[in-house]
Order: structure tokens, then C-alpha cells, then sequence
């Protein structure tokens, strides 16, 4: 129907064929044709017929092929304008889909962005201020406050230093970076112009390809050129956004000139297209087409109608006799209108602003097949499927009716706004109440409610719309502006001078650099006369524009004076919070949202942003029941479900981290953040497939998003593919060559390619970027140390300790460092302090644990790692340590009354069967253990290290089928697991079987887990295949720091090559770091040289250093020692008893091979009994052929 009312138009369409034929040449001459004009612009008094000629123009364009986008006053900011043209395209099977999601990403954190909360920072000193970015400068020095994001600043930016409001500009973006966790979002509504419009410019150039022309009109432009000129200038005139296709035609329509101060200085390039109302001669063609041929009525109508195209048309419609001389061109038309229904009709459709069938059902009640007529009528266009009167016709008509029945005008308005706000009422079912201004079906019917209810009785409904004002602002500027034209428009329609000045000043507040809704507030505030508890609501408005601004001294101002008025204000509280939390008052920020809280409990966006804070500073448990209360309140909230989905993923609780990201995303499709927070589940699940997906969705919606191939490169990473991590790190900084995390992320995957040197350079520059990026310290430390530098090593960890914004974290690392160098003091000072710091941070308490054991303070060490086991769960190093410790307590006097290992019975919880699994290990009562870790597997499938220990243990009792089995199970289970492939490789080579555990080795350092252990393994399996000059290189091209964690191999593979004094050295620089261990391989070391007796002295200091957990079951590694001892003291009868004890444990190949290969070196030693060796060597070699595995060993 629309095609065939817009066809009958053009159809009697006369005139102007100067304009059009000027219109349509245009397309004839080249773009590159001095001739060819770019810009139009259409000008004249309201009626003369604009939107006719744009209509035509808009037509003439389509007969080229072009595609065309119109836009009106229904658009209210510059981003609506772009939706608009994007909506137009779309319909024309051309949709503009790259700028549709930016838009709906807008969209989406203009909302949030009101209640911005900031990831919390570490204090720091504020005596100083940083001084301003030079894009703020800029920014703050060409307008950046007439956004209406630094409104507070925007008020008095005339009389303020430019360095201020950039600062505001800096802290603002502070804010809200924290918030989107991107700073493609921050600029995003910062400067929504800045970066949508080049995404528009692009997406016309994609579009524009398969097209000759684009050609974009914007009507109405005296209501839409002071927030559209400036636009469309620079757009058109610069390249600031972009090049904008040669071929798009742009043509204004208004009735004014254009704005000299815009376009004066690009007369050049506009082509004027000054409307005049008809000449007689035009009038009468038209009337000659509409059949009215009779020169007293034509006589009549060129006077009634002053030559007003939209006049003449409508006067053609209904020819009738010459009219009274005081008629008017209205009079007329309702006059000669032959049908009182049509007559009544077309009166009573000019009361609402705009119609469509539903609100012509509401204002008549007639046939609907009327609608069609109405909207043939000449003074009657179609908007976005919507029907509107022109004013010229519009006016006069409610003039008459106001005039003529004041009291049916009071009824017919109070009954239109009755209609409005029951659509209103059923839109606003199921939205929270502070959502409803964000959502345009309740905005839309509101609005026209309240036109109607000020048209009806405009003092009593005026209280309540400036009430609205403050919601309005709260909204956003836009909405601002729509509310503000409401009001002028009933001032206009009611001639109420009361209600036009508002809408006039609220008007001129909204305009220029310094406009924006908190001037809109301080107006209403000023003059509107509200009532406290209305002050309350716009003070915090205002406050929350201020805060915003980061004008903290005017928002807490706005806030205190609220909380005086109204105590009770939970938005008050929550606003104030979120000040605290800008000034590192942690505590503060928090106790503000909990008294928000407390004021009102039941809502959801307190509960969420307060989870959020939680999730930020790893209250992870806070954060999660807030979410949870957030939503059972409003169960479908993407950002709550997304907050809760990476907290539980923090706490390992992947499944449901996994349902609470799916559901976030189901919801909003376009949820980058989540996509990306969901990749990290679906990987630490296993689904590698799905990670990549998500990610790639992720960078379809944020192509220009470096976090995307970052986290991509960190997934290759992970999986071992360090080339294909270097690519994807190498994009991401190409996006932000100022991303300091994926330099250091490119710096693990260049060391882990040996390429030292560079990965320093990598780590350096993220340092030089981000002084305080104490990961990156930390990576540096370890290259350091690997590399035997042990001065730079501590020197970035100090550094690290001083900058890090997580000091407790720095600290344990540093005291780690400590215990490494068996510095334990210096150690235990650190990690006191990193526990002092955070109570609970179970790495600290842990390595603390570590470091008392070291220091052989057992039961300090016992309640550590206790309680380290506790609070991480799965992780394999603090549970071998655990372990460790209750063998050596088997041997401490009174240690193994300090472990408490009371009857489970029922115990419903992995972790108990777990410390009683390892406390029967350290027993050796292996069959009760492996029972235990079997409950703890049913009730915890997925933990990894009980899994690995219960293997081991099957193996001890002899069933080599099924520990491998369970190793498979791991590996299976944890694909991306360097320590499980390591786990393997190292049960592999226990069982002899040296080459299949090689493949595994390979991947295990593939996967980035420890090289120097990885290597060492590799060492010990070239060994194992008698290739100890390949082992030696391999232990020789380690870095020096990294030999250190290997000394007790290379001294053995030193003695295998006949190396002596170097196997010495080796075991001199071992004792440093254990004693034990180290006085046996230097006593080994020296026996080659000089012979067992000439060092029995030292073999007798080794036997009384050797410690036993439990004297009467010795583990097998314990009596591979005590054989060798008895050995080299010549006790032969003990060691055939020791060597009985051992083989009857059914020991590993990898036992026997060490006791056959240490008994080979002694019976090699100078002035060696052989006769003695042999036939243990011989029955040793019996043994192991038993237990020789796949590679024949």
C-alpha cells in the first residue's frame, strides 16, 4: 500500500522541475567532473513543499540504481541517524551489518556506562596527578565535553583550563576502560561519533561497490542540523573518518539557510535549491491535473492558498464554491469535504503527533478502511510506516478544535492519553523499572502520553513531565532532546507560553560544546520547584554526570545533598561508592553498596555491580552470591550471568561456569566479553574446537579488538603451537602496539623456541609500556635465573615487589625465590608478609609450607600445607609436598603424632579421603590408600592429582595394566596438560619402556611445562638407552640456572663418561642446595677416583645422614640406597638382606636399573672387590629381565 500511495503522489507531482532536472543531470556527469555536485541543499518556509521535492529527488536517485537512506526529525542524535540509514539499507537488501553490531554495542554500553563501576586499583600516590594524555588534550580543547559524558565540566568549560577537563577526559576513560574491560568500549562512549562513523564510511564503501550512487537525504533539517551539521561537514569535508565513496550524494532539506558558522568556509561545494511557494502558473497546473479547471474556485484557492504547494494540493482534493474571504485554506478543505465521517476523521487524526492504525483505532471510531483514505490526503505523510500531517495543515486544524469545543479538546486528549498509557503499562511488564527509559516501546507511548496529558489540562500535567525531565537526562541525550521537543511542540499546539519556554530553554541547554543533560538538570532544579523527594532524583542525576566527568568534588556534593534530603536514597549510596572506589577506598566502596543494598534489596543492578567488584578483586565467593541474588531477582541478565560464569571458572568450577557463559550468550549474541570468557572454559574443558569458535565469533564482533588474537595466541600457546601464538600475538600488536600482555605472552612463546634473547627484548618493552607490570617482571626473573644471573633475577623481583598492584603476589614469588637459593629467613619474611596481606592465598601459605619443611620445622610446615591442601585443591605440587612431609614425620620423633588421621566413616568431601589416601601412602599400607583415593575419585572425577597418585599406586601393587590405563585416563582427560604428559612420560620410564615416554617428554615441553625438568627426563632416558654423551649435551645446553635443578644428573651422567672431577663439582654445588643428596654423589664422585675404601669415612657420613621415613618398610628408592651403602662399606651380608627386602616389593624396572647402574660404577671403582658385585649384579639383572618393557630394557 505504501509503494502504491507514494506512486499516486509522484505521480501528481508539478513544479519544481528545475530542481529535479538539476537533481538527476547530476548523476550524468562524472565524479571526477569539476561540474559534478556533491552536496544539496533544499531551503524554504515551512509548507512549500521540502518534503515533496526530497521525496522526488529520493525517486529520481532510485531510477539510477542508487540506494537512499532519508532521514527526518525522528532521529535525535547522531547515532540514531546511523541506525536510521543503517535500518533504510537493510530494506534495500543492502544491510550495513558491520555497523549494526558497533551500533548495538553502543547501544548497550551507553546503558551501562551511567552506573560505570571501576576495576579497583592498588593506592597510589595522588600528591602528583599525572599530567593529561595529549588525546585528551585534543579532545577536551575541540569539544569533547559537548557529548554529555562530562557534563560537569561541559557547564564551566569556557572558564576551566583545557589540561582540567582533559583530565576529567583521562579519569572518565579511566572508569570506564575498568568497566568494558576494552578500550575499543571506552572510546566507544567516550566519543560514539568518533568511532561509529568510520565504520559507517566503511560499510558504504562495501555496500557502495555494487551500486552507482548513494544518495542520503536528510529532511526536516532545521530541527536536526544542530547536532547533525558538524557531523556531516567533517564527514564530507575531511578525512578524520575516513574517505567517503566519491559517489554518495548528500542533499539537506530545511527550512533555513545552513549555518554559517559550520558552512560558510564550503559555500563552494553546496548547491542551493531555494523554494518558493508556486507561481500562479505552477498553482494552476497543479489544479489543471487535479481537474479543477473553474477559474472562480482556482481564483479562490491561489488566494486562500498563498502559493503553499502542500495548500493547493489539499484544496484540489475537495473543489467546491468560492469560499467566504475570511476563510482559511483549512476552513475550505473541511468545508467542501462532502463526508461528514472523512470530515471528523481528518480533524479528530490531527490531535496525536504521528499515527498508525492502532492510534487511529484509538482517536475515531470509524471503518479502518478510512486510514487508507487519510493517507492519500495530500498534507498527509508516511514516516517509517507512520502517517504525519504537515504543520502547515496540522496547525490550523488544532487551532479550530482547541477554539471551537475547548472542552471536547480536554476530552479527546484525556482519552489519547489514556490509550498511550496503557500501551505504555503493557510495555513495561517484566522490564525493571529503572530499564523502562532504555526501552523505546514503553519510551515511545510514554512520551505521547504526556504530550497528550499537557495538551489536555497543561498546568496540572506540567509537575510531572519536568519530573520526567530528570529521567529523561538520566536516559542519555537523545532522550533528553525528545522530551524537550515534546514540551515545546504542546507549547506550540496548546499556545501555552509556560510550556513553550520550557521546551525552548530545556532546548538551548541540550545545544553547543557545553550543552548536555546535566544543564537540563540544573535548569530543572533551578526553576521546576520539585518536591524533596523529586530533588533527591535529580541531585542524583546530576551526581552521576559528575561522576562521569570524574568531577568528584560536584558528585559528592550532589550526593551528600540527596542523602540530607532523603538517607534512604539507595542510588545516592551507590553513587558515592563508586566514588570511594575511585579513590582506592576499597573498604569504603563496598560498605557504600552494602548500605545501597540494605535499602533495596531487590536490585539487580546493586547486586550485580557489587558481584563485578567482588569478581575484580577474586572475592569470588562474594561475587557469586551476589550474582545469584541478582538473579533469581531478574533471571535472564547477560552481565550477571557472565560476572558469576568467570568467577565459578576462577574457583574451577568449569561445568557451571560453562551453563552461566552459554546462557549469557543465548541472550545477547553479540557478548564478546563473554565469548571470550567462555573460550577459556571450553578449553580448560577440553573443547578446543569450541574455543576457536568463540573466538573467532568474538573478533567477527570486535575485528579491531586485540584481546581476541591475543587470547587465540595464548590457546596455541597452551596446545603447544608457538609459531602459530607468535602470528596471532604478532596481530594483536599490530592492533595495540601498546598491549603490554601480549608482548609478555609472545615473550613465553619465544623462550619456549629458544630464542632468549628476543623473548628478554619482548619482556622489556611490556616493562617500558607498563612499569608496574610485575608478570612480566616475574617472567624476566625466571630467564634471569635460568641463566644463572642471579643479581638481575632479584633485581626484577624486587622491582616486582615495589610496582605490582597485587604486592602479596610479588612477594610470595620473591620469597619462592628465597627458598630456591635457601635463603629461608629472607623467605619466610616475604611469604609472612604475602599471608599478612591475604589470609588466605593458598600459593603463599603453601611455598611458606615448602620453606618450613626445608628449615625441618615440621609442624609448621604440616599446618601450611594442610591448609594450602585446602584452598587449591587440585594442585599437584602442594599435595606432593604434603605427602612428602608425612613420610618424613615417620621418622621425626613424635612427628607422626601430629598427623591426625581420625576414621572418615562417611566423609562426603574429596579432599578428607584424599589426605587419608596419602597419609596410608606415607604408611606404605597401599591397599587401604588406593581404596581411599577410589572415593575420592567418585566424588571428584575430575581431580588430576588423585587420579595420578592412584596410577602410581596400582603400579606399586603390581598392576601395570591398570596404572597405565589410569595415565591414559589423565592425559585423556587433560590434553593441554604438560605435568600429565609428564606424569606419563615419567611412569613410562619407571617401567623401562624409554622410548614411548620420549614422544611424551615432547609433548609435555610442547605444552610449555617445565623445560628443565622435561630435559633432565630426556637426559635420564638417553641414559637409560646407554647414550650418555647425547644426555650430557642435552644437560649441557641447558642454561646455567636451569643446571642447577639438575646437578644430581649431570654428576651422575659425568661418573658414566668418566668425568670425575666435573661429577665432583657437580656434587659440591648440589650440597649447597641439599646435603644429603649431595654429600652421596660426592662421596660417588670421589670412590671413582680413589677407590670405596680410601672414602669410607665419607661412605659412613652418608649412611648416618640417609634418612628412612619408616625403618620397617623402607620405600624402594630408599633401599636402592641402603644397598648401595652396605655395598661400598663392605657390610655384604646386610646388603643381600636389603636387596632381598627390596626385590620382594616387586619393584619398578626404573629402581632396579638405578641400583644395577650404581652397583656397575662401585665394582668399577679402583681396588674394587668383583668377585662380590657379580652375583648381585648377576641376580639384579635376572630381575630386571622380568620387568623389561616394550623397549627391551
Amino acid at each position: 500500500m505504501q509503494e502504491l500511495i507514494k506512486r499516486r503522489r509522484r505521480a501528481g507531482f508539478v513544479g519544481r522541475r528545475g530542481e529535479l532536472a538539476l537533481f538527476r543531470e547530476n548523476f550524468d556527469v562524472p565524479v571526477e567532473d569539476e561540474r559534478h555536485r556533491f552536496i544539496f541543499h533544499v531551503h524554504g518556509n515551512a509548507g512549500v513543499g521540502k518534503t515533496s521535492l526530497v521525496r522526488e529527488l529520493e525517486h529520481a536517485a532510485r531510477q539510477r540504481q542508487a540506494l537512499t537512506a532519508t532521514l527526518d526529525d525522528s532521529v535525535h542524535s547522531v547515532p540514531e541517524a546511523m541506525a536510521a540509514i543503517a535500518a533504510q539499507f537493510a530494506r534495500q537488501d543492502r544491510p550495513l551489518k558491520a555497523l549494526e553490531r558497533m551500533l548495538a554495542t553502543y547501544r548497550q554500553r551507553r546503558h551501562e556506562a551511567e552506573a560505570a563501576v571501576p576495576e579497583p586499583e592498588q593506592p597510589a600516590d595522588a600528591a602528583s596527578p599525572a599530567p593529561p594524555s595529549a588525546g585528551s588534550m585534543v579532545a577536551a580543547q575541540a569539544g569533547l565535553v559537548g557529548l554529555g559524558l562530562l557534563p560537569g565540566v561541559g557547564a564551566l568549560a569556557g572558564a576551566m583550563d583545557p589540561a582540567h577537563v582533559a583530565q576529567g577526559a583521562d579519569r572518565l576513560k579511566a572508569v570506564l576502560g575498568a568497566r568494558f574491560r576494552n578500550q575499543e568500549d571506552v572510546q566507544l562512549v567516550l566519543d560514539p561519533v568518533r568511532f561509529l562513523t568510520p565504520v559507517l564510511i566503511a560499510e558504504l564503501d562495501r555496500v557502495g561497490a555494487d551500486s552507482p550512487w548513494i544518495a542520503l537525504f536528510f529532511d526536516t533539517y532545521e530541527r536536526t542540523g544542530s547536532f547533525l551539521d558538524v557531523w556531516l561537514r567533517e564527514m564530507i569535508t575531511t578525512e578524520r573518518y575516513g574517505t567517503l565513496p566519491a559517489h554518495v550524494v548528500v542533499t539537506m532539506a530545511g527550512q533555513g539557510r545552513l549555518d554559517p558558522g559550520c558552512w560558510a568556509d564550503y559555500a563552494d561545494l553546496v548547491t542551493e535549491l531555494p523554494l518558493e511557494p508556486f507561481t500562479e502558473p505552477e498553482s494552476r497546473q497543479l489544479l489543471a491535473a487535479k481537474g479543477v479547471l473553474d477559474e472562480k474556485v482556482v481564483q479562490d484557492v491561489l488566494r486562500l492558498s498563498g502559493g503553499l504547494p502542500v495548500l493547493v494540493s489539499t484544496l484540489a482534493q475537495n473543489p467546491g464554491e468560492v469560499s467566504a474571504p475570511s476563510a482559511t485554506a483549512v476552513d475550505r478543505f473541511l468545508k467542501w469535504e462532502a463526508d461528514s465521517v472523512r470530515r471528523s476523521v481528518a480533524l479528530a487524526c490531527a490531535l496525536p503527533r504521528r499515527l498508525d492504525e492502532d492510534v487511529f483505532a484509538a482517536v475515531t471510531d470509524v471503518d479502518a478502511e478510512l486510514y487508507d483514505w487519510l493517507r492519500t490526503l495530500p498534507f498527509v505523510s508516511d514516516r517509517d510506516g507512520h502517517a504525519q500531517y504537515h504543520d502547515v495543515v496540522r496547525g490550523p486544524m488544532l487551532r479550530l478544535q482547541r477554539t471551537r469545543s475547548p472542552r471536547r479538546w480536554h476530552a479527546d486528549h484525556e482519552r489519547l492519553a489514556q490509550t498511550f498509557a496503557s500501551w505504555a503499562e503493557t510495555a513495561a511488564e517484566g522490564v525493571p523499572e529503572d530499564e523502562l527509559w532504555e526501552q523505546e516501546s514503553w519510551r515511545g507511548p510514554h512520551m505521547e502520553e504526556a504530550y497528550h496529558r499537557l495538551c489536555a489540562r497543561p498546568e496540572e500535567a506540567l509537575p510531572r513531565m519536568l519530573r520526567d525531565g530528570v529521567d529523561a537526562c538520566d536516559s542519555g541525550r537523545a532522550t533528553t532532546r525528545r522530551w524537550a521537543r515534546v514540551l515545546a511542540a504542546a507549547g506550540d499546539d496548546t499556545d501555552s507560553e509556560e510550556l513553550r519556554t520550557w521546551g525552548r530553554d530545556a532546548l538551548a541547554a541540550l545545544e553547543g560544546e557545553q550543552g548536555g543533560p546535566v544543564r537540563v538538570v540544573s535548569l530543572l532544579l533551578a526553576r521546576a520547584g520539585f518536591r524533596e523527594q523529586d530533588q533527591v532524583a535529580a541531585l542524583v542525576v546530576r551526581g552521576m554526570h559528575h561522576r562521569l566527568a570524574n568531577d568528584y568534588p560536584n558528585a559528592v556534593a550532589d550526593y551528600e545533598r540527596a542523602l540530607a534530603l532523603d538517607p534512604t536514597c539507595a542510588r545516592a549510596h551507590f553513587g558515592q561508592a563508586v566514588v570511594r572506589l575511585e579513590k582506592d577506598d576499597f573498604a569504603g566502596a563496598l560498605a557504600g553498596l552494602d548500605r545501597a543494598d540494605s535499602l533495596s534489596p531487590d536490585t539487580a543492578w546493586i547486586l550485580e555491580h557489587r558481584g563485578e567488584i567482588h569478581r575484580v578483586l577474586n572475592h569470588l565467593e562474594e561475587a557469586v552470591a551476589d550474582c545469584d541474588r541478582a538473579l533469581r531477582l531478574v533471571p535472564d541478565r547477560a552481565r550477571a550471568l557472565a560476572t558469576r560464569g568467570h568467577a565459578k571458572y576462577l574457583m574451577d568450577r568449569n561445568r557451571e561456569a560453562l551453563a552461566d557463559l552459554d546462557r549469557a550468550v543465548e541472550l545477547d549474541a553479540q557478548y564478546w566479553w563473554a565469548l571470550i570468557r567462555r573460550s577459556e572454559v571450553r578449553f580448560d574443558l577440553g573443547d578446543e574446537a569450541g574455543a576457536l569458535a568463540d573466538l573467532d565469533r568474538a573478533e567477527e564482533i570486535e575485528p579491531e579488538l586485540a584481546w581476541v588474537p591475543g587470547e587465540r595466541g595464548y590457546l596455541h600457546f597452551q596446545c603447544g603451537r608457538h609459531e602459530q601464538a607468535l602470528v596471532e600475538y604478532d596481530r594483536a600488536l599490530t592492533l595495540d602496539p601498546t598491549y603490554a600482555w601480549a608482548l609478555g605472552s609472545r615473550a613465553l612463546a619465544l623462550d619456549s623456541l629458544g630464542r632468549v634473547d628476543e623473548a628478554l627484548a619482548a619482556l622489556g618493552r611490556a616493562v617500558e609500556l607498563k612499569p608496574d607490570y610485575g608478570w612480566a617482571l616475574v617472567r624476566r626473573a625466571e630467564i634471569h635465573r635460568r641463566l644463572g644471573d642471579r643479581d638481575a633475577q632479584f633485581a626484577d623481583l624486587n622491582q616486582a615487589v615495589a610496582v605490582n598492584d597485587d604486592p602479596a603476589w610479588a612477594l610470595a614469588v620473591r620469597g619462592d625465590a628465597y627458598r630456591c637459593e635457601r635463603r629461608f629467613e629472607q623467605a619466610l619474611t616475604d611469604l609472612d608478609r604475602a599471608v599478612e596481606l591475604k589470609p588466605d592465598y593458598g600459593w603463599a601459605i603453601g611455598t611458606r609450607g615448602q620453606t618450613y619443611r626445608a628449615m625441618k620445622r615440621h609442624p609448621q610446615a604440616l599446618t601450611d600445607l594442610e591448609r594450602a591442601a585446602l584452598l587449591l585443591k587440585d594442585t599437584p605440587w602442594v599435595l606432593n609436598d604434603r605427602e612428602a612431609l608425612y613420610r618424613e614425620l615417620r621418622s621425626a620423633d613424635g612427628g607422626w603424632l601430629l598427623v591426625d588421621d581420625a576414621d572418615l566413616g562417611d566423609a562426603g568431601d574429596a579432599a578428607s579421603w584424599i589426605r587419608h589416601a596419602s597419609v596410608r601412602t606415607a604408611e606404605t599400607r597401599l591397599e587401604e590408600a588406593l581404596a581411599a583415593f577410589d572415593r575420592a575419585l567418585e566424588l571428584a572425577p575430575e581431580h588430576t592429582w588423585a587420579r595420578a597418585r592412584r596410577a602410581w599406586i596400582r603400579g606399586r601393587l603390581g598392576d601395570q595394566q591398570g596404572h597405565f590405563e589410569e595415565l591414559d585416563r589423565l592425559v585423556a582427560a587433560n590434553p593441554y596438560s604438560g605435568w600429565a604428559f609428564g606424569r606419563r612420560a615419567l611412569a613410562l620410564q619407571s617401567a623401562g619402556l624409554t622410548r614411548r615416554s620420549m614422544a611424551d617428554l615432547d609433548r609435555s615441553l610442547a605444552l610449555g611445562y617445565s623445560p628443565s625438568w622435561v630435559e633432565g627426563r630426556r637426559a635420564v632416558g638417553l641414559l637409560n638407552l646407554d647414550r650418555p654423551e647425547e644426555a650430557m649435551a642435552v644437560l649441557d645446553a641447558l642454561p646455567p640456572g636451569a643446571r642447577d635443578d639438575e646437578l644430581r644428573l649431570i654428576a651422575e651422567t659425568s661418573r658414566r663418561l668418566g668425568r670425575f672431577e666435573e661429577a665432583r663439582e657437580a656434587a659440591l654445588r648440589l650440597r649447597t642446595f641439599d646435603a644429603e643428596d649431595g654429600l652421596f654423589h660426592l662421596t660417588m664422585a670421589e670412590s671413582r677416583m680413589r677407590g670405596t675404601e680410601a672414602v669410607a669415612d665419607l661412605w659412613r657420613e652418608c649412611a648416618l645422614a640417609h634418612t628412612v621415613a619408616d625403618p620397617e618398610a623402607p620405600t624402594a628408592e630408599e633401599l636402592v640406597d641402603l644397598v648401595v651403602m652396605a655395598c661400598a662399606l663392605g657390610e655384604w651380608s646386610e646388603a643381600e638382606h636389603r636387596l632381598e627386602r627390596l626385590l620382594a616389593q616387586r619393584p619398578e624396572w626404573g629402581d632396579v636399573t638405578d641400583l644395577v647402574d650404581l652397583l656397575a660404577e662401585l665394582d668399577d671403582c679402583p681396588g674394587a672387590a668383583r668377585q662380590r658385585y657379580a652375583p648381585l649384579l648377576a641376580r639384579l639383572a635376572v630381575a630386571r629381565s622380568g620387568l623389561a618393557g616394550a623397549d627391551g630394557q
